[in-house]
């Protein structure tokens, strides 16, 4: 059913356009100012717009450049009388579908709605295409392991129910997400996603619900949250073992009752959405640990799918590596057998993308001819702070098959589970971090890459102390 919005100011014409839709079975809204309009496309997913051209406060004309800007998808129908017919033939130059003329003609009002609800259709489901085309999104490999995530992909796809997809960071939890919303009767809708660890605990319950203009200081006009963008669609919520309990909460009660509330509102808004999640925390430990709800970890968990690192399936790096080349406009390359062996002795703590990351570095560097393991080895060496290497590249030697492992870093931490060996890691390095940089937040957020209001989280879930007691400078 689509939902059909009239803006005029004559309510004569407005009763007319609704009662006739209305009898089509379509969701109208009406406005009698494009303003009034405006704030109803914010809240609400419209399909189409009756616009007339002479208005107040707001000119038509002036209205549809404004909705052609911040909602290009929506087709706008504009409504004329006799002497404006020279304005509706500028708003079609601008892109208005059609206009209609005053006295309004029935057929012609049903035949315009039809053909530009048809037309937003085709060109949703041309995205759709390419979307599934795009070799961006395709799960590379043969390896049994990533041979049954396609089979559970494939399978899950084609049913609502809830997925919660497990793996180490890097292994293309959100690729897999993808597929699945691909493979789904859901494909021609949005896929909508929210990376629940970069967004701070004060803002989440914005981000996923919306809010309702003056719900807080910032908050200037109506907004929609992440479940209305993903009506009739997926939502995916990446990294959901970071949301806080309170979001968690009101996530569990969205996902039961399919209604949700924006900030500051009163009116229940139902939503059709699909949930996939995804973490690379282990959720169990987090619900006996009583930071995941237990509740909310049986609602997500109906199909569960883990991604295994790279690591476990070392036959499919040169496919990916094959594969990223050629997306990067190098496919002859040629590799000697020395160079696979060490692709395939690696053990790949960045996993998948930091498979990506050596293919944009062979891009960068190769200058023709065979690629040999001394090359591969060196360029897995560039950056070791990020794949977990040496300080020191040049005392290391090239990383060949056979080489012993080096020493592993904090031996103390080491029989400890992930959960706690990884929290512990974090909280050494926050709090090295905020030494190195005197205590002062805004500094050490920017040499780590992180936001200070999500600095500031940490520090309160580690209940690390700041040095000399400064927040600023």
């Amino acid at each position: 059913m689509a939902n059909i919005l009239i803006i005029d100011d004559e309510p004569g014409i407005r009763q007319t356009l609704a009662s006739i839709l209305e009898d089509e079975k379509y969701r109208v809204f009406t406005a009698e100012d494009a303003l009034a309009g405006i704030e109803i496309l914010g809240r609400e997913d419209i399909d189409l717009i009756f616009l007339d051209v002479l208005l107040p406060k707001l000119g038509g004309i002036e209205a549809l450049e404004r909705i052609r800007r911040e909602w290009p998808r929506i087709e706008t129908a504009v409504i004329s009388g006799h002497a404006n017919v020279d304005m509706a033939v500028r708003a079609v130059k601008l892109g208005a579908f059609d206009f209609l003329e005053k006295p309004l003609s029935l057929d012609k009002v049903l035949t315009i709605c039809r053909n530009a609800l048809i037309l937003r259709k085709l060109r949703e489901e041309n995205q759709a295409l390419k979307r599934n085309n795009s070799p961006a999104d395709e799960i590379i490999g043969t390896s049994a392991g990533i041979n049954r995530v396609k089979a559970l992909i494939k399978q899950a796809a084609a049913s609502d129910a809830r997925i919660l997809i497990t793996g180490e960071n890097g292994t293309g939890k959100e690729m897999a997400a993808r597929a699945i919303h691909r493979g789904s009767s859901r494909a021609d809708r949005a896929f909508v996603e929210l990376n629940c660890a970069a967004i701070p605990d004060t803002l989440i319950e914005s981000e996923l619900f919306g809010h309702e203009k003056g719900a807080f200081t910032d908050a200037a006009s109506t907004r929609k949250g992440r479940f209305e963008m993903a009506h009739g669609g997926t939502l995916f919520l990446d990294e959901i073992g970071d949301m806080s309990l309170q979001a968690q909460s009101k996530v569990l009660r969205a996902i039961q009752e399919q209604k949700i509330e924006r900030l500051g509102g009163e009116k229940t808004i139902c939503t059709d959405v699909r949930i996939v999640a995804a973490t690379n925390k282990d959720l169990e430990g987090e619900c006996a640990a009583g930071r995941f709800r237990q509740d909310l970890y049986f609602r997500l968990n109906v199909i569960p799918i883990r991604i295994p690192p790279l690591r476990e399936r070392p036959e499919d790096a040169p496919l990916l590596l094959f594969h990223f080349l050629k997306t990067l406009g190098l496919e002859n390359a040629d590799f000697d057998q020395e160079a696979l062996g060490v692709l395939a002795a690696h053990d790949w703590p960045g996993n998948v993308r930091e498979l990506r990351n050596l293919a944009e570095r062979i891009a960068v560097m190769h200058r023709g001819g065979p690629v040999d393991g001394g090359t591969v080895a060196d360029l897995l060496q560039k950056n070791p702070e990020a794949f977990g290497g040496p300080k020191n590249p040049e005392s290391a030697g090239p990383a060949r098959p056979g080489n012993s492992a080096p020493p592993a870093p904090f031996p103390e931490i080491l029989d400890l589970n992930y959960t706690h060996a990884r929290e512990s890691f974090e909280k050494r390095y926050l709090e090295f971090q905020l030494s190195k940089n005197h205590g002062i937040i805004s500094r050490t957020a920017e040499a780590i890459g992180m936001y200070p209001s999500n600095l500031h989280a940490k520090l309160r879930k580690y209940h690390i102390t700041i040095p000399n007691g400064k927040e600023e400078r």
